[in-house]
């Protein structure tokens, strides 16, 4: 049985003539070798301080990875002094690895501290934020611009949206949702009736918790409180799934393949959150009167009395302005876990940061367009 090469390596320093040093290493300069002569080499050339070394690499037999990250290690501590770093006779195969590897790589690990992260200062940290705000924001606008594209093929073209993947994702975003949006949106109803019913309740008006009831649900809560539990559960699955797609470089092998990712994963995802979403706000709606109805018949209201205070209080501008608002809102939810799902980088966090920025991005997105929706509302008289 033949063994393995023994891992021996050996560094020989000249004496520095002229402000040149010289440095020789020979053998195999691999994983388990490397560590013998770095210090060796790194003291070497800051303590001589040379304005240029020359590193003799013909004797070397063997250089991996890490006999690699030695020269690139060496070369960047005498060209942060100031000096030239030149290496001779290595091998073509070696030179290669040598090339591929940027000094970029190596300085990224030695400047980083072994405590963690590196921390700026705040202007930094200031300038970084604002840099990524509009690095982001420029990512949506292109985003926005390609799924419109693919939404307006798609509707001229149907044929074109995988109808049985869209059927699939619109049971996991509604029928699976429907208990959480039915259990929220009851409470809801319950605990704003009890909270009205005291203050109103001063004034001999406690049947007027009915009318706050039906506008708020209809109006408001139904829609936004759907929005972020589809959020929560949708857009941070849709986030993960591309996410995980990105990581294992399947998207990259539809785009190989001449598939567009945005027609071919987002599309269908866009569509059954698009029609779910209203139809579970409908469902919220719905169960938020009961909870309020519960509250008035356990003071002392009839039901009829109920129903026709609600009937009175409401119209149906009411319940389509609340429906336009969930329309709304199921774009940005799809939309925005799709994006941070193709956004998504390497390594082990990734796709952990890609879901909890897709339930951030679409909570704050549904409240900035909720308010804009109650701006809009008030102009029109609705």
């Amino acid at each position: 049985m033949k063994q393995a090469p023994l891992s021996t390596v050996n560094l020989r320093v000249g004496e520095t003539r002229d402000g040149v040093l010289t440095l020789a290493i020979e053998g195999r300069l691999d994983s388990s070798s490397t560590g013998k002569i770095w210090r060796q080499a790194t003291e070497a050339v800051a303590r001589t301080k040379a304005s240029k070394v020359i590193l003799d690499a013909a004797a070397i037999d063997y250089c991996d990875g890490a006999g690699i990250a030695l020269l690139v290690h060496l070369r960047n501590r005498q060209q942060q002094s100031g000096g030239v770093f030149e290496i001779r006779g290595l091998r073509p195969e070696f030179q290669a690895l040598l090339d591929d590897l940027g000094s970029e790589d190596v300085a990224r690990f030695e400047t980083q501290p072994a405590g963690g992260k590196h921390r700026n200062n705040v202007v930094e940290e200031i300038g970084e934020a604002t840099v990524e705000l509009g690095e982001d924001t420029y990512a949506l606008i292109s985003f926005v611009g390609e799924l419109g594209v693919a939404l307006g093929k798609a509707i001229l073209n149907l044929r074109r949206v995988r109808w049985k993947d869209t059927f699939e994702i619109a049971e996991a975003v509604g029928v699976n949702a429907l208990p959480i949006v039915i259990l929220i949106g009851f409470l809801m109803g319950l605990i704003m009736a009890f909270q009205a019913a005291i203050p109103l309740g001063r004034f001999g008006a406690q049947l007027y918790v009915a009318n706050l009831i039906g506008l708020s649900v209809l109006r408001e809560l139904g829609p936004l409180m759907t929005a972020i539990v589809v959020a929560g559960r949708s857009g941070s699955a849709f986030a993960a799934e591309l996410g995980t797609m990105k990581v294992r470089e399947e998207i990259d092998a539809l785009i190989t393949m001449g598939l567009d990712p945005v027609r071919f994963l987002v599309v269908p995802r866009v569509i059954a959150t698009v029609l779910m979403t209203p139809l579970l706000t409908v469902f919220a709606d719905l169960v938020g009167l009961v909870g309020g109805s519960v509250v008035l018949l356990s003071l002392g209201f009839s039901l009829i009395t109920y129903f026709h205070q609600v009937q009175s209080a409401v119209t149906y501008g009411s319940l389509v302005g609340g429906l336009v608002k969930s329309f709304v809102f199921g774009i940005l939810v799809a939309g925005i876990g799709c994006l941070r799902g193709l956004q998504t980088k390497t390594g082990a966090t990734a796709v952990g940061e890609s879901a909890t920025r897709a339930v951030v991005s679409g909570i704050v997105l549904i409240t900035v367009t909720d308010g804009i929706f109650s701006v809009v509302y008030y102009y029109l008289g609705v």
